[in-house]
């Protein structure tokens, strides 16, 4: 089985949507080294710049930090090292263990942040055209894969609401013990602030 066979594919749907999965994936590389580049970042530094914005400060330390990406330690490190340099980002070590930081954008982090945050636009805008059916359908899918794929340790870390310790299955809906509501595959996160690892 080779899945980029066009051979193979023609008989294959899962192959056609495995190729047309690394097509999506190649659009993002594409965004991200065409924002990167306008900045002087690698997709790499973009991409934690922006993880940096919108999480913890627990998730925002070196080890977490290699895990969310799929890198080693040492590459974060030197990511950092070079963010630092260029005053986009800024260590604060933890009272509790002064071997351990987390890691803020500054000011002008910040600002590089809001100026390129948008490029994933270009690849939602399209999605706004499928119908509510197409893109619950779409989603619910994805769920299950991304799901799939953490449980097959090809996906490191995620932040699903069926992985945290908060959710509950249920006979009609399932609920979120936080929230203390149903939740119903619309309210499903992907990447959810709250989310704590289920025993």
């Amino acid at each position: 089985m080779d899945t980029f066979d066009p051979g193979y594919q023609s008989k294959s749907i899962e192959g056609k949507i495995v190729v047309a999965l690394e097509r999506i994936s190649e659009a993002f590389r594409v965004l991200l080294w065409q924002e990167g580049k306008e900045n002087a970042l690698t997709p790499l530094q973009l991409q934690l710049l922006l993880f940096l914005k919108f999480h913890s400060p627990e998730q925002c330390k070196v080890n977490y930090l290699a895990r969310e990406f799929n890198v080693n330690k040492a590459t974060i490190s030197e990511t950092v090292r070079l963010l630092t340099k260029k005053q986009l980002i800024f260590k604060e070590t933890d009272a509790s263990d002064t071997r351990s930081y987390s890691i803020y954008l500054t000011e002008k982090g910040r600002e590089i942040v809001s100026k390129t945050s948008s490029f994933a636009g270009a690849i939602e805008k399209p999605i706004h055209t499928f119908s509510k059916e197409q893109k619950e359908i779409m989603f619910q899918s994805l769920l299950e894969l991304i799901e799939k794929l953490n449980k097959a340790g090809i996906i490191t870390v995620q932040r699903m609401c069926f992985s945290c310790r908060f959710y509950q299955e249920g006979p009609d809906s399932d609920h979120c013990g936080l929230l203390k509501k149903p939740l119903y595959s619309k309210d499903i996160r992907i990447d959810c602030p709250e989310h704590e690892v289920g025993t």
